[in-house]
Formats: structure tokens, sequence, C-alpha cells
């Protein structure tokens, strides 16, 4: 305890009538009810009683420490700190000075001093356990900050991300582990999250550059550009050589002004130009995961105008992969399969579209989607016709006319047993097309992806071409056709005859 010479004060005229010893059993009064209000959690209360206490004896170590303790409690550990410096200055031998000295720079991050305090603790009194264990926490904080910048450096931001979680266990007052944690949570796309550490930052300094620079990034990320820029101006005022701010604010000006002169190309129809736009936009920064997502998403639908389907499908595939829940892109990539007619993979595009977004629109596209890919399944009988799906009355006709010709059995009479096979199917399969095609009510039916089978007799598997053949020739009601070799022509050349 002081002694009366210890005490330091400027009294006030009232209290000059006081004595030394009415001096210091008042500070002693004083830090009672500091205990008292301690005891009770009323911290801010017993802070004004120690603050007392010091007032009138301002030499007092215990006085500091336990005003330190207080200040502790309150999350005031840059407080805490000095008066826990300041009694162990008044008394290098106060072992409770000394180790909440050590807790304090814990608490801020600093480990090394820390543990300096915490050894001194052991010197004082060697088989304090308390003083043990912190030893250990502190060399933990130290081994997680070494792994953390490993890390930081390989660009393994969730390992960063569990290191400074661990850390700030013993020192939660840590700004410095706080906007770590936060930058490496903006990389790994934890928006929220990082938005939330950079806050609470900011609420308890206003001024923390890297706090600032954090919330930009979050922004920057999520393709709010404008709005980061102004974190980013805001955290070079507060801290000038800010480089990662720096060059965070030089590539969203360059990534907004790029991806802008892409749009008007595009809109001004300068297909060519807007793709080298887009391409020169996604070399700018390659963590930023959605402005690229957009990019790659426009880039394929410029890809599309120029009928680079498959390039624009890459690009799409490459947008949902950087962000898969960007619908655009998926309807992007769908559409491409479309026009590739890959049914089956514009279906599944569309049903995970219709997954998250449950509109009459994306209902529409998945129903037409499920049934082009119906319509994929049957015969195409356009394609055996060989004829364009658009293909006038006429039109049709002299492709049957052709095809029948030249897939007629007799005309391979000659051939082997498995050519003949094969020609007799598609002299089948030419019946049957034009069957369907020829008829306007069949012809609509199928174009509307309806099946066939079932009402229309003549489509089974006792469907007979040649019925279709000769009443196409005319070669029922007694006229006869057959084919003859034309000798002059070579072998294998035919010719048909009617009789």
């Amino acid at each position: 305890m002081a002694t009366v010479d210890d005490c330091d004060v400027t009294m006030d005229p009232e209290m000059e009538i006081l004595s030394d010893e009415e001096l210091e059993r008042e500070a002693e009064s004083f830090k009672e009810q500091g205990n008292a209000y301690y005891i009770k959690k009323d911290y801010s209360e017993a802070f004004n009683y120690y603050t007392k206490a010091i007032d009138m004896c301002p030499k007092n170590a215990s006085y500091y420490g336990n005003r330190a303790a207080t200040l502790m409690m309150l999350s005031r550990h840059r407080e805490a700190l000095e008066d826990s410096q300041q009694a162990v200055r008044l008394d290098d031998t106060f072992m409770k000075g000394h180790l909440r000295e050590g807790k304090c720079h814990l608490s801020l991050g600093n480990a090394m001093a820390a543990s300096r305090c915490f050894h001194r603790v052991l010197e004082l009194e060697p088989d304090n356990s308390q003083a043990q264990q912190e030893v250990k926490n502190a060399d933990s904080v130290l081994e997680y900050e070494k792994m953390a910048e490993i890390g930081f450096e390989k660009h393994d931001f969730r390992m960063v991300v569990f290191c400074m979680d661990r850390a700030l266990e013993s020192a939660s007052a840590c700004h410095r582990f706080k906007v770590l944690k936060a930058e490496c949570l903006a990389m790994l796309g934890r928006y929220p999250e990082a938005q939330s550490v950079a806050s609470d930052i900011l609420r308890m300094d206003a001024t923390n550059g890297d706090a600032l620079y954090v919330r930009g990034l979050c922004l920057y990320y999520e393709d709010c550009i404008d709005k980061a820029v102004q974190f980013f101006v805001q955290a070079l005022r507060m801290a000038p050589d800010h480089e990662k701010a720096r060059l965070a604010c030089r590539n969203a000006k360059a990534l907004k002004a790029k991806k802008e002169d892409g749009n008007k190309a595009f809109k001004d129809g300068n297909y060519d130009a807007a793709y080298e736009l887009y391409s020169e936009a996604l070399t700018i920064d390659p963590n930023n995961i959605k402005t690229n997502a957009k990019l790659f998403c426009n880039r394929g639908t410029v890809g599309s105008k120029l009928k680079k389907i498959d390039q624009a499908i890459e690009d799409c595939t490459k947008a949902v992969k950087l962000d898969e829940t960007y619908i655009k892109a998926y309807l992007r990539r769908a559409q491409c399969y479309m026009d590739k007619e890959d049914y089956d993979e514009a279906v599944r595009d569309y049903e995970k579209v219709y997954q998250t977004e449950k509109t009459k629109e994306h209902k529409h596209l998945l129903k037409n989607a499920q049934l082009e890919l119906k319509k994929s399944k049957r015969k195409d009988y356009y394609k055996v016709l060989g004829v364009d799906k658009n293909a006038t009355e006429d039109e049709i006709k002299k492709a049957y006319r052709k095809r029948a010709l030249m897939h007629h059995p007799d005309r391979h009479s000659s051939a082997s047993a498995e050519i003949q096979k094969e020609e007799e199917k598609k002299f089948k399969e030419v019946g049957e097309a034009f069957t369907v095609l020829s008829d306007p009510k069949k012809k609509s039916r199928y174009d509307s992806g309806h099946d066939l089978e079932d009402d229309t007799g003549n489509m089974g598997a006792d469907f007979d071409a040649n019925n279709i053949f000769k009443a196409f020739f005319g070669g029922g009601g007694g006229q006869g056709y057959s084919f003859e070799a034309n000798q002059s022509s070579g072998p294998g050349n035919f010719f048909f005859q009617f009789g």
C-alpha cells in the first residue's frame, strides 16, 4: 500500500484541511467503493471510483491496476494497457500489473509483448498457473499469425480465416486480425460476413483505413463499383499510403470503363469490338467473380450474335461456374443449346432456372425445350425427305418422288442382302414421312410434337410403303411400273418405266 509520501496531488482549497492520512483513507474508501461496484459488474461506476482514488493518490500502483481491470471489462483495452503500464512503472514487482499488461497486449494482438509480460510474472511467481497458460496462448497466437501469413501468400483464404478465428479467441480486440479475416472473407465471396466484421471495426474507429478498404472491396466484388470507389477514396484519405486501396480503386475504375465501352459497342451492333472489349475487361481483375461472371455472359451473348455458338456456350459455362446463381447465364446457355438442337442440355438448364425462379416465362421456356426434346427423339421426317421444315406441298412431293425412286427395293434387287434390307428400311421411312407431311392435319400434329402412332393406322408394323408408292405413281388399277437396268449407263444405274 502506498504511503502518504507516495501521494502527489494538487489540493483544491476545500481539500487543504485534510491531512495526509485522511487523504489516504479517502482514497482507500473510493477504492473499496470501486471494488463493490466491480463485484456487482457495474463497471462504469467502478471506473469512476477508481479514478477518484487515483486523483487522491496518483502514485498508488494498485489503483491503476484496478482501473485497468475495469477498463478491460468495458472492452477499452488500449486505455487498460496504459493503466497497466503505469502500474508497473510505479511498482515493477506488481505481479497483477504485469499480468494485466500482458492480457491487454494479447487482446490487442501484440503476442510478443504479451509473452514478455507473462514471463516477467513467472520471474516474480514461478508457479503462477495463469501466467503459464497465458504464455501458451501467446505462443499459439504467434503460430496462427505465421500460418495466416503463409496462407495469404498462397491465396488459401479459408486457411487464413481459420487461423484468424483461432487467434481472435485470445486477441479479441485486435483490429488487424479482424481486418485480415474480413478481407479473406471478401475474397471467398462471403460478403455479408466481411461487411459485418468491417462495420464492427468502423463503429469503434471510423477512421480505420483498412476497414474502409474492406467495405469498398465487398462492394467492388458485388459489382457496386461506384459505391466501392467512394470507400477506396475515403480509405486513401485516412491512409494515403494504403496500396491495396489504391490498386483496387484503379481496377474498379478501369473495369467499369471497359465494361461500359463493351456495352455501348454491343448496343451499336459492333459485335466484334464488343467481344474484344469484354475480353480485355476480363483480364483486369480475376478475383472479381461477380463482375467477371457478367462479362463472360455478355461475351457469350456477343458470341451467339456472331454465330460462335460453341464459344458462347463455353463463356456461359464459365459464368455459372463463377456464380452458380446467375440466372441470365443459364438462360443464355440454354438458348445456345436450343440453337444447336442439343435439347437435353437445354432442358437441364431451363429446369435449373425454373427451380430457382418459378415464373410463367421460365415455365414456358422449359415446356418448349421439353417439347423439342421429345420431337428430337422420334424420326425426323423432314430429314428423311431431305427438305426444310418450311417446305411447300410441291417441294414435299418432289422430295418423295426422288427418295422413293432412290430407295425402291426393285432398284436394289441385285445388291447384297444387307444392302437390300437397308434400302427397304429407307423406302419404308420415306413412305412414312410422305404420309405424314403430305396430310395437313397429320403434319400439324407432327409439328406440334404429338405422337402419331396411335391415331394413324398405317404407321405401325403393318404399314406398306408400296401402297403409298402405287398411289403416288398411279401404279394401281392395272397400271404397272418396273425398274430396268440402263446398260449404256453402266452397272448400278436404273430408270423408272411405267407399263
